[in-house]
């Protein structure tokens, strides 16, 4: 390292300290603000950020490559394709299964891939994106998870694919629904962004699909900004994946980058003239959905300290979870049966027959600076964006409906103290004392 490096770096670890004696200070009940979600930050993820910056490296490289490596291995796959979202990490997971060389088991326009009604839209946009069709099914109140039961009275004539997400950073029955894809020829995709670390029956959560998606968003398990990743151990869904990733190129250069195949001017493919650039040949259509190198070095900083965040994470939920227990008027939270969770948040249900609403609950929190979030987009198929599209329906969506008008969360994330976790519990149980 150069002289100079090492005086800007030490500069810079002074700066953090800095920043954190002028930002430090007690907690002050409903006075300091209490996020649900947020990234914690050191004086190591800000020395790794100025030192990918000092490179000059602005575009994917070295530390992409690392990070890729790295995450793989740490999920227990064989490739992992940075991306510049998780949303854009399910569209490549989804539109990679649409593609002509899977032949016959290429998902085409009128295909039905089963979800859940309850949870984030990204997960379901790219079935919509490709021309395929959504299949919603209900999930269970307290795990908020779907079934493997449900999974399976949705599986038709039509359906090829399921993509789920592990809820709030609950597994839902991932060994029993991989095994009914397994059953019926289905491709299954993990949406694992809110459950990094969690497992089920042992396994890591992650590990179970064909192709699992993770985020990178400030409010996830590791942080990168923003930024995302599509993991398999299918090296051919791995080498579709990167082509779309990286404008539906062919080659599989790394930018600045030349030859690594050692006939770039030897190819002929599609209707080109034999010899054509192999840089320029583009056999997807593709986008650019690429991450940065100063994001992956920011996510190798927060991937040495995954561990200590999941750790923390389940212990700020069993806190959450012993201090409101046998709170009246509440349905609290459960692990689904055979997983561990990695929490993402505190997930709280106002029963329908409570002398107090959801509405009013939130609205005191609030006005202690208590963040709260709903579950998402709730019930997507009473969202304005879904309402006239193509879809199906497999059963009823009671809890899907319940959880759209009762249900919320508070945070658990690393960045919270025992002092705010403790504020949160007396708040609920002070409300509900005075409405019940």
């Amino acid at each position: 390292m150069s002289v100079h490096k090492e005086l800007v770096l030490d500069e810079v670890r002074k700066f953090h300290q800095e920043q954190e004696q002028e930002r430090g200070g007690e907690f002050v009940p409903g006075v300091t603000e209490i996020w649900p979600s947020g990234a914690v930050l050191d004086e190591e993820d800000r020395v790794a950020l100025v030192e990918a910056a000092l490179t000059m490296r602005i575009a994917a490289g070295p530390s992409s490559r690392k990070f890729e490596s790295a995450f793989a291995k740490r999920l227990g796959r064989r490739k992992a394709h940075l991306t510049n979202s998780g949303s854009s990490a399910n569209l490549l997971a989804v539109s990679a299964l649409c593609q002509p060389e899977l032949g016959d088991k290429a998902l085409k326009p009128g295909d039905e891939v089963i979800t859940v009604a309850a949870g984030f839209p990204t997960t379901v946009n790219p079935i919509l994106q490709n021309g395929l069709i959504p299949v919603f099914v209900d999930v269970e109140l307290g795990t908020y998870n779907t079934t493997a039961e449900r999974v399976a009275a949705a599986i038709g004539p039509k359906t090829r694919a399921i993509i789920i997400a592990h809820a709030l950073g609950n597994p839902f029955e991932v060994g029993e629904v991989a095994q009914l894809a397994k059953e019926h020829g289905l491709y299954l995709i993990e949406d694992d962004c809110d459950a990094v670390g969690a497992t089920y029956d042992g396994k890591p959560t992650g590990t179970f699909g064909d192709l699992t998606t993770v985020s990178f968003y400030p409010a996830h398990h590791l942080t990168m900004g923003e930024g995302g990743c599509v993991l398999t151990s299918n090296l051919a869904l791995a080498r579709i994946v990167e082509s779309l990733r990286d404008w539906g190129r062919d080659c599989w250069c790394e930018p600045g980058v030349n030859n690594t195949c050692f006939k770039r001017f030897e190819y002929q493919l599609g209707d080109l003239p034999a010899g054509y650039d192999h840089k320029y040949i583009f056999s997807h259509v593709g986008y650019n959905l690429k991450a940065t190198d100063i994001q992956a070095a920011l996510g190798l900083s927060q991937l040495a300290k995954l561990d200590g965040f999941i750790a923390a994470r389940r212990r700020n939920w069993r806190r959450l979870r012993e201090g409101l227990d046998g709170v009246p008027g509440l349905l609290l939270p459960e692990p689904t049966q055979k997983s561990d969770p990695s929490w993402f948040g505190f997930v709280i249900t106002v029963k329908p027959d409570a002398p107090f609403t959801r509405a009013a609950l939130v609205d005191f929190l609030e006005g202690r600076k208590i963040g709260t979030r709903r579950l998402f987009a709730g019930n997507l198929t009473r969202q304005p964006a879904y309402i006239g599209r193509p879809h199906r329906v497999v059963g009823d969506l009671t809890n899907s409906d319940i959880i759209t008008e009762h249900t919320f969360w508070v945070g658990v994330y690393p960045g919270l103290s025992d002092a705010q976790l403790d504020y949160i519990v007396e708040s609920v149980r002070e409300f509900v004392a005075k409405n019940s």
